[in-house]
């Protein structure tokens, strides 16, 4: 295992090969508190995974024992004036934006608390694995803001209009167990699992063809929304851009010889 620092807040391990990379929130002292200088590093970090051709899942983990990630630094923006705040508000979407657009599947591993901004960090993955400790919501309405890192977009596509409503609107705090009955998360896991249970998950995926989960990955994104005639357009434009690659020549190869894929990832 490798590893990389991103400023002071931010880590990316890779795992085996390297094809599975971890994003660790790294600010203990603050409960990993999004600040601008963490936003940026988010940013650096999501940035570099992104373009690097070996990496084919990204697991979003945290260090501090009792969070993932309480959201905001709201310390650090009392002390901002209404132009300091203006100017800081593209730095930190900019990491919200960095973690929705790994273009290669991500997982969030989450234990302890995930409130606004660090719920919305796990919302912006693929999927999220949680333990039995796991609290997420998006309080932002209790202090005068609303969810700004993507959580009023975001959370409507996984649990419908009327709920995300409710959620957003009540400001209220959501244990494990009703989450995922509710599907805020994916999957529950024994406390302290979290991270194992994302990085095997992990380690599944990236067991694929890298073309593959990258056009996947953008037919279900980009369909979103869309109507059936209009999504199954954008599914037939990432069928295009994987029939005639190399994996794709591996992959059927592989099968008829019956032995493990060797992908060119081209």
């Amino acid at each position: 295992m490798s590893e990389e620092r991103y400023g002071e807040f931010v880590l990316v391990r890779r795992h085996g090969a390297g094809h599975v990379a971890e994003l660790v929130l790294d600010r203990p002292k603050a409960m990993n508190a999004v600040s601008t200088a963490m936003a940026r590093s988010v940013t650096a970090a999501c940035a570099a995974l992104g373009t690097d051709p070996s990496v084919r899942a990204v697991v979003l983990t945290s260090t501090h024992e009792r969070a993932f990630c309480v959201g905001a630094d709201l310390k650090e923006r009392n002390s901002l004036s209404d132009a300091e705040l203006l100017r800081q508000r593209p730095v930190t979407r900019a990491a919200y934006t960095g973690v929705l657009e790994l273009p290669v599947p991500a997982i969030a591993a989450v234990h302890g608390f995930a409130l606004g901004g660090g719920f919305e960090l796990a919302l912006s993955c693929d999927l999220i694995v949680a333990d039995r400790t796991a609290v997420v919501g998006l309080p932002e309405v209790s202090v005068g803001v609303i969810p700004g890192g993507g959580g009023t977009q975001l959370l409507p596509r996984r649990v419908g209009a009327a709920r995300a409503a409710e959620l957003v609107f009540t400001a209220r705090r959501v244990a494990a167990g009703e989450a995922r009955e509710l599907g805020l998360v994916d999957h529950l896991v024994d406390e302290g699992r979290d991270r194992d249970e994302a990085l095997a998950l992990a380690d599944r995926i990236a067991a694929n063809s890298p073309v593959g989960l990258r056009a996947a990955k953008r037919a279900l994104r980009l369909g979103q929304g869309l109507d059936l005639r209009a999504g199954l357009e954008v599914e037939d434009a990432a069928w295009r851009a994987v029939a005639f690659s190399g994996d794709r020549a591996e992959g059927v190869a592989a099968f008829n010889e019956k032995r493990a894929p060797r992908w060119p990832g081209e």
